[in-house]
């Protein structure tokens, strides 16, 4: 293999807004080797490569810093066309293709071949038509490449994910020119069959001199395939790596490493008796069809009074867990909690057993954001537990002296930032609405309180209050609650154990002070240990 680079990136910096997603990044690839780039979710692999292929989204945001060389020459990559001139390929995470098209017409999309007519030559080039044979010969090209069994003329509508993945890679296989190939979580829709054959296909790609980055959280298959990797963490270049030199723990360890900042002050008093005998809530071979987050077989045990962590990358399923049990996407398995089953195919059941839930989708599910504050936080409680009404023999009547005492309790409780109960909740700011989303789920008095995601899109300050007070409700009230969150320094903080799930699955159940390593390698679908 050369030692020349097709690409280096040197320096490279972003900002959105203000806020710096990448700090000073590099990445460099060789003709022909398979290039790891990796990283947690935020890490800035996205980013990144949005600038390598011209995305609008870079230059409608004011740019970026930072140099671009291209098979030696000092590039400015403005667009995806002028990325694609230079012979760069990508495969997206969400599939380019036209569902009504046949395979040829999807790959050759953009490159079709056409022959002369009668009237084109009179008339000119736009009458030519299509010459499909030819289509068809340099698509079975393409699809003979990279071992795909389908016809160049069958739709692509109806076809297996797998299928559009490979055809998504024939196009740009089909490309003149190509010296450079983006794969951007390849292997996420794919079965373990599907990705085996992907891995095989990408060798094939770089063995006639293409380099490819690959963007995965799959450990095993970066030690597998690549020659090499990048690895980011927070927006920065941690280190380049080649990978017969490292270890899937090593990989792991500087994905996930960082100072674990103390983001909860430590409880006066913990008088908590926490028992693996007295279990409040058990998940028995638990699936889930919750679009991008499935769930696929989980046995997961909650001990009563305990703070249970429920982390991974996203789109892994943890997401996926609490909103099958409220019954919110399809589910499947046993749910038995305090002594009762739970149907997770009957919305609310969940809710009538005393599991209150704060969804990580505050504004499309958690709250009526054209509802006062005093409305949202009431409303669930009243519907649901038959608070705040008044009883006039047959009929019910909303106490609305009593919610507005509550909606003012709660309001100072918790420090929303309002001009009273009175307010629309739509008009909070991000943090405040996540406080009145808490607000309600308190006022249920559950069983079990269930957050999803409760810090997500709000500052510092705020992140600081939430933390604490589900800190004060477990210790002071005895509150048992599953946090389910994305910030693994937010549950490592908090929680008692933190269970992890990558694709679909448990991959172990760690104490907070367990190893970056053991915590990287879960995350990354590597089940080792981790029964805490």
């Amino acid at each position: 293999m050369e030692n020349k680079y097709v690409l280096k990136m040197e320096g490279i910096t972003k900002e959105y807004f203000g806020n710096k997603v990448l700090k000073g990044v590099d990445l460099k690839v060789r003709p022909g080797e398979i290039h790891a780039l990796m990283g947690e979710n935020g890490a800035g692999k996205s980013t990144l490569m949005n600038i390598l292929f011209g995305m609008p989204v870079i230059h409608s945001t004011g740019g970026f810093g930072g140099t671009i060389e291209f098979n030696g020459e000092p590039v400015n990559i403005e667009n995806p066309h002028k990325a694609m001139q230079l012979g760069i390929g990508m495969v997206h995470q969400e599939f380019m293709l036209i569902p009504g098209f046949t395979v040829a017409e999807n790959v050759k999309l953009g490159r079709e071949i056409s022959k002369a007519t009668i009237a084109s030559s009179v008339f000119g080039k736009s009458l030519e038509r299509l010459d499909k044979p030819a289509m068809a010969e340099d698509t079975r090209v393409a699809l003979n490449t990279i071992g795909l069994g389908v016809e160049d003329y069958a739709m692509v509508a109806g076809m297996p994910v797998g299928y559009m993945q490979f055809v998504e890679i024939a196009r740009e296989i089909d490309k003149t020119g190509i010296k450079l190939m983006i794969f951007d979580e390849p292997t996420a829709v794919l079965t373990e069959s599907e990705a085996d054959r992907l891995l095989d296909t990408m060798r094939v790609i770089a063995s006639k001199g293409i380099a490819i980055i690959f963007i995965t959280h799959r450990i095993n298959e970066v030690i597998e395939v690549t020659d090499s990797m990048t690895v980011l963490r927070d927006g920065t270049f941690v280190d380049r790596l080649e990978t017969k030199d490292t270890t899937a723990a090593r990989i792991a360890e500087l994905m996930i490493g960082r100072q674990v900042e103390k983001l909860v002050d430590d409880m006066e008093e913990d008088n908590r008796k926490i028992s693996d005998e007295d279990i409040m809530l058990e998940l028995k071979n638990f699936y889930v069809d919750m679009p991008g987050e499935k769930v696929k077989g989980i046995d997961l045990k909650l001990r009563r009074g305990e703070i249970l962590g429920i982390g991974g990358l996203a789109g892994q399923g943890k997401v996926g867990i609490p909103n099958g049990i409220l019954g919110l996407y399809p589910a499947s398995g046993e749910i038995h909690f305090d002594g009762e089953s739970i149907d997770p195919t009957k919305l609310g059941d969940a809710l009538h057993k005393g599991i209150a839930f704060v969804s990580e989708d505050r504004r499309g599910v958690g709250l009526l954001l054209k509802e006062s504050i005093e409305q949202n936080i009431t409303f669930t409680a009243t519907q649901i537990q038959g608070k705040f009404l008044k009883h006039f023999g047959p009929f019910t009547q909303v106490d609305y002296k009593a919610t507005k005492k509550h909606a003012q309790d709660m309001i100072k409780a918790l420090d929303i930032r309002c001009t009273g109960p009175e307010q629309y909740s739509g008009r909070l700011s991000g943090g405040n609405q996540q406080k009145v989303c808490l607000a309600r789920a308190i006022t249920m008095d559950p069983k079990l309180l269930i957050v999803s995601e409760p810090t997500r899109g709000i500052d510092i300050g705020a992140k600081k209050l939430v933390l604490e007070l589900l800190a004060k409700m477990n210790r002071e009230q005895g509150m048992t609650i599953i946090m389910v969150s994305s910030e693994l320094n937010e549950l490592r903080s908090l929680c008692d154990r933190i269970a992890i799930v990558s694709d679909g699955k448990l991959t172990g159940i760690f104490a907070p002070d367990a190893s970056d390593a053991e915590y990287g390698l879960a995350m990354s679908g590597v089940t080792e240990g981790g029964n805490a």
